[in-house]
């Protein structure tokens, strides 16, 4: 989310997958093409935020996995970094693609081929350089007039991190000419990110032979032309060779119409990124949907939510709002997840759900098919399971996925896959024990269940009892289509796409019809496993927050100790965090037990640090009852993921701080604030808080925002569906309809009409506030 001007926000929100790469090139040191064992890595400049599992012994290997997340700080370039795992050495660069994000747009929603090109120290730069820049008039001691060049480098942004911490920046400056080079050298900066320099620096430009009296004061042209300032950032690294940080070049000409230049400028890689001719380093594939939307006041979406939420109420539902939406962008699957979270945050899923359920259901002859198809009611379940289900795996199936992705077990049974030296009996005890653990759990789960997914079955079940009155079986169906198929199925074979694993498992997926899996269908015909999954199917409302839910599995972070080091300066330490909806727990080591442990209850606070507090990056604090605990996640990713995970589980806890301390308290005084007691309130307002319900944790705005822009790319659409509405209320006669109108539901053609004309007047109003705020484009040089 990247703050533009006022309430205008931009998002951006890419899904990325990295599918494989080919002819990987050789690397130096003792790796042999044929012996890669390789990886991926996606950068946000220079900050890696994933990887990939490392690929063994190939030279095209198929990563094969999923990441989305949201960026949440201004970026440069996306990057992808292929590497050779090392065994007794560092791991080597094979290659990169870097995308501008301007040029994201172009690949968003589709796959591409980029050749790998070389990982030069020299080409890996990001941040900015504030400068000013200042012609002088100077008259020497004998009467002749000089030009001097004053520079001052005020401050940098966003430098880069340096084996994961900040840097020791400096920057020398320089005037380059054909025949000169005068450079100077800053200050060193210790351990910060965003260095302010605020040196000014002198440079004499030209002298004449004898001092003229002139009434403006102006660079000669052969001059000017010629000269350069040059600006290169570099990291102190005392004993060793100093690290190139990036470089910037400012022509003098741009002094030509003003004496005075001050704007920021982009670091760019050494000799504006020339690449020298290289071997080819092989291929990678990708596909990446990358999404920026302009998200306009809260006020300006008010009439397109009051259209769509009243959706539930419209008679019939196929002329409401939300229903049309789905229909005109039916192909579009990423169209029904921005509306089901607007309608879950106001409580209006259910009814809406119920009344497209209904539609589907109408349309359907035979029980045996019901909820099969990939209907707009399908859909808008499945989203919701993906929303509010997510606690409801990691409590149910997380341990045993975990086991069994962890675990070295064979499980495979088909002849044709085995291979040499596998026990197909011993295999298949492997298999027939982890599939009855994964069975057991699921039918013990039915207490574990949120209660609007108990809310939605019920529902169904009593809208398929209603349509197939004489089938007593289909109100299991009903919802099995849904919690089996849709639900743990999805989860157990792709665990990743509920974040229960981070990287996708390599799964051998088999069907019941083969027949050596006919034993285990056999055993599930069972009359007592039958009356167990009954169990499942007849589930109501439980209350969630009396299980322990997993909500962040270990992960390593850098955790400020308690203690004091023998001259009393406090330091940081590895440590792996866990978060359970009961408990905040960190351990010394992988595996082993907690060092210590915070209730969720006793947490008053989860908030950003100030990078200026410690010097680092990524800091976020747990304000509890004892001393605040202060944590640097690995990557900005992940410090936004600590601080949404710990927010929510601890937004109900009574005594919540309403303000809080964006610094540490050293030296005695609060940075932030210099106030002097270690117990004085916050000087900053809390980020505000609401009720710990799932579907709260939603941005109205950037969904409504998501579905304006759906809208407007189907522009076409709706007016096919307004002349179709048009001509089924006027003519009389037999409806003979274009192939083209029948791809949409039209039950009632006026009601559906006049709904239609509602979207067009809110969009087009929402398009006129877009054309407004577009207006205001950023200048180059401001921050």
């Amino acid at each position: 989310k990247l703050c533009l001007c006022l309430s205008v926000d931009v998002f951006d929100s890419p899904h990325l997958k990295t599918g494989e790469a080919k002819n990987l090139g050789p690397v130096s040191g003792q790796n042999r093409q044929r012996d890669l064992c390789t990886f991926c890595t996606i950068s946000l400049d220079q900050e890696e935020v994933f990887r990939t599992k490392v690929f063994d012994k190939s030279g095209s290997p198929f990563y094969g996995e999923d990441f989305y997340f949201e960026i949440p700080r201004p970026f440069q370039f996306l990057s992808f970094y292929v590497y050779a795992k090392g065994v007794f050495q560092r791991d080597l660069p094979v290659g990169k693609v870097s995308i501008r994000k301007d040029d994201l747009c172009k690949y968003s929603g589709k796959e591409h081929w980029f050749s790998l090109q070389p990982v030069d120290p020299n080409s890996e730069v990001q941040g900015k350089v504030h400068l000013e820049m200042r012609l002088n008039e100077v008259i020497t001691e004998n009467g002749s007039i000089g030009q001097h060049l004053l520079v001052r480098i005020i401050e940098c942004k966003e430098l880069p991190l340096i084996s994961g911490q900040n840097c020791d920046p400096y920057a020398t400056v320089s005037l380059v000419g054909p025949a000169r080079s005068d450079q100077k050298k800053t200050k060193v900066k210790k351990k910060t990110s965003n260095p302010c320099f605020e040196e000014t620096f002198f440079f004499e430009v030209t002298r004449s032979s004898s001092y003229s009296k002139k009434s403006h004061f102006q660079v000669e042209e052969e001059d000017i032309e010629k000269l350069e300032i040059k600006v290169d950032l570099w990291n102190s690294e005392n004993l060793a060779q100093d690290v190139f940080l990036g470089e910037t070049r400012v022509p003098v000409k741009v002094l030509r119409n003003d004496l005075t230049h001050k704007a920021w400028y982009l670091l760019q890689p050494k000799g504006n990124g020339s690449k020298s001719k290289s071997d080819d380093l092989g291929s990678l594939r990708l596909k990446l949907t990358y999404i920026e939307d302009m998200v306009l006041p809260s006020a300006c979406y008010k009439p397109l939510c009051n259209l769509l939420l009243k959706s539930p109420d419209v008679k019939p539902i196929s002329a409401s709002a939300a229903h049309i939406l789905g229909d005109i962008c039916r192909e579009r699957y990423e169209v029904v997840l921005p509306m089901v979270r607007l309608l879950l945050y106001h409580n209006r899923f259910v009814p809406f759900v119920s009344a497209v359920a209904t539609l589907e259901l109408d349309n359907t002859q035979e029980a045996n098919t019901i909820f099969r198809g990939n209907s707009l009611a399908t859909r808008c379940i499945d989203d919701m399971m993906k929303i509010v289900g997510k606690s409801y795996l990691a409590v149910t199936l997380k341990p045993v996925i975990d086991e069994i992705c962890d675990s070295n077990k064979s499980c495979e049974i088909d002849p044709i896959k085995l291979k040499e030296g596998d026990n197909v009996e011993v295999n298949k005890e492997h298999l027939q024990g982890y599939v009855q653990k994964v069975f057991s759990l699921i039918t013990q789960s039915s207490s574990s269940c949120p209660p609007l997914m108990c809310d939605v079955f019920r529902s169904l079940r009593q809208l398929a009892c209603k349509r197939f009155p004489g089938d007593p079986h289909v109100q299991y169906s009903a919802v099995s289509s849904f919690v089996f198929l849709r639900f743990f199925a999805v989860a157990v074979l792709s665990p990743h796409s509920f974040q229960l694993r981070s990287h996708l498992p390599a799964s051998y997926i088999s069907s019941f019809k083969e027949t050596y899996m006919y034993d285990f269908f056999k055993s599930f015909q069972e009359e007592k496993c039958i009356e167990k999954v009954k169990k499942v199917h007849l589930i109501t409302k439980r209350v969630f927050d009396s299980h322990t839910s997993l909500l962040f599995s270990l992960r390593e972070v850098q955790k400020r100790a308690q203690g004091k080091k023998r001259l009393g300066k406090k330091n940081f330490k590895k440590r792996w965090l866990r978060v359970t909806n009961k408990e905040l727990t960190y351990h010394k080591h992988k595996g082993k037990e907690a060092i210590c442990i915070i209730n969720v209850k006793n947490i008053r606070a989860v908030e950003k640090l100030d990078e200026s507090s410690f010097n680092r990056k990524n800091m976020f604090q747990v304000v509890h009852s004892e001393k605040p605990l202060y944590v640097q996640a690995g990557n900005c990713v992940e410090a936004s993921e600590w601080l949404e995970i710990l927010g929510q589980v601890s937004r109900c806890n009574e005594g919540r701080l309403t303000t809080f301390h964006p610094s540490n308290y050293t030296g005695g005084a609060w940075q932030c604030c210099k106030s002097q007691s270690s117990s004085a309130p916050g000087c900053k307002p809390c980020t505000a808080t609401m009720l710990a319900n799932l579907q709260l944790d939603i941005d109205c705005d950037r969904e409504a925002e998501r579905l304006f822009s759906f809208l407007s790319s189907n522009d076409v659409k709706l007016h096919n569906m307004e002349d179709a509405c048009a001509s089924m209320a006027v003519y009389q006669g037999p409806q003979r309809e274009p192939e083209e109108y029948s791809k949409f539901t039209i039950q009632e053609p006026k009601e559906t009409f006049q709904t239609l004309k509602q979207l067009r007047n809110v969009m087009e109003e929402l398009q006129r506030q877009h054309d407004t705020r577009s207006d205001t484009t950023a200048q180059y040089g401001s921050l």
